[in-house]
């Protein structure tokens, strides 16, 4: 019988976190890691390359086609009538060579207050040798993901705009694989994106300034599973709350400072009972780990969500320390050259992901390139120098009171 040499979740690994099962949280716990797993977590990475020339600080930055990834909310506010943008990064090529993570998106305006948006997320994780029992190779198989999207977004007033996503996903990490422990399948589940943005001119330094908020909580939805028994895994339902500052120096350049905060609204694992050879003690009437520390994290998904907020078992340290931090700065020149750079915090204790970040991007009429390198403050990260590419192409702006 074939058996998958199973590679996927060494790769996620450097994507955000390890792919597993409850049964595989419990099993080797380490006291000074405590790090929150989920599925498909290839749908926390920001797929363009201006956000992530700015430390993944995507979440409030001017309106653009790839809002229909980081906030509904704000694809009304975008220059223009239509667009598309096409994304592209080689993925932990430290690791692998043949990984990879595309983004093909859209837009079109319906009117003054309304938009649609709609993108495609595909990530390759390249071919992973098989094998038979004895060890013997026996081809490839070659892993995939991807996640279809329908956004809409909706004007409330000139500042102001609301927006939400409608997602399908599904991964493929072992096909249709069966033995005589388990059985495997490609999981598939629906998730919902809900936005808010905020856009205001004020003045600051005497500069005029505009001042944005945008807050969004992305990936809501059922749990999903790759086999026939009851383990089912979170979707990385993430909040997202950021503010930035455009500040106009003079009217050929512009400065833009941003910053967001995110956290997983998954359950935390809980810390479980051991006994004195440092194995899982279980209910010997539930058949159940106990847990010593922190809170069951077999939960429905509104308590899964809003009591991640309380259910860590260090307590609101360790709360805290599941915030990671995004900062960035665009410098623009007449809006046609962009230079970029940030960085992002994560806890050591819940991934240890730390990076600055380098970006370029230049505007040509209707056309815009951007482009991101990533370079990890920690030695040999499977991170190091991730790049990342997007080309993209907008319609003119159209003025629909014309049309009223």
């Amino acid at each position: 019988m074939k058996k998958i040499l199973f590679l996927v979740p060494i790769l996620l690994f450097g994507v955000n976190h390890t792919v597993f099962s409850q049964g595989a949280i419990i099993a080797g716990q380490d006291s000074t890691r405590n790090v929150i797993t989920t599925a498909v977590p290839f749908l926390t990475i920001g797929p363009d390359a201006r956000a992530a020339g700015m430390g993944d600080a995507g979440g409030s930055l001017s309106p653009d086609i790839n809002s229909t990834y980081w906030n509904p909310a704000k694809l009304v506010f975008v220059d223009g009538d239509m667009g598309f943008s096409f994304s592209y990064s080689p993925w932990l090529r430290k690791i692998i060579n043949d990984m990879g993570l595309y983004y093909l998106n859209g837009y079109k305006k319906l009117d003054d207050n309304n938009a649609l948006g709609a993108s495609l997320k595909y990530f390759d994780l390249g071919d992973i040798p098989l094998a038979t029992d004895d060890g013997t190779e026996s081809g490839t198989f070659s892993p995939r993901e991807f996640s279809i999207d329908v956004v809409y977004s909706r004007k409330l007033n000139e500042g102001r705009g609301i927006g939400a996503s409608f997602r399908f996903i599904h991964s493929n990490l072992s096909g249709n694989f069966t033995n005589s422990a388990f059985d495997t399948k490609p999981g598939t589940s629906v998730a919902v994106d809900i936005g808010y943005y905020n856009d205001k001119e004020i003045t600051f330094l005497r500069k005029p300034t505009n001042w944005r908020f945008a807050a969004s909580i992305t990936n809501i939805g059922s749990k999903m599973t790759y086999t026939n028994d009851n383990n089912r895994d979170w979707l990385p339902t993430n909040l997202r709350v950021g503010t930035s500052f455009g500040i106009e120096i003079d009217p050929y350049n512009t400065f833009t400072f941003a910053i967001d905060l995110n956290k997983l609204m998954v359950p935390t694992p809980p810390i479980y009972e051991r006994d004195g050879n440092g194995n899982i003690v279980f209910d010997p009437n539930t058949g159940d780990p106990i847990i010593k520390d922190g809170k069951d994290p077999n939960r429905g998904l509104l308590s899964g969500m809003f009591g991640s907020f309380a259910d860590a078992p260090g307590g609101f340290s360790e709360e805290m320390k599941e915030f990671q931090i995004a900062f960035g700065m665009e410098y623009a020149y007449r809006d046609a050259f962009f230079a970029r750079t940030g960085y992002f915090y994560e806890n050591e204790m819940k991934g240890n992901r730390r990076y600055f970040t380098l970006g370029l991007g230049l505007e040509y009429q209707k056309f815009g390139i951007d482009f991101s390198y990533l370079i990890p403050t920690i030695q040999n990260h499977p991170l190091a120098e991730t790049l990342r590419f997007t080309l993209q192409y907008n319609f003119d702006a159209k003025d629909y009171s014309e049309e009223d």
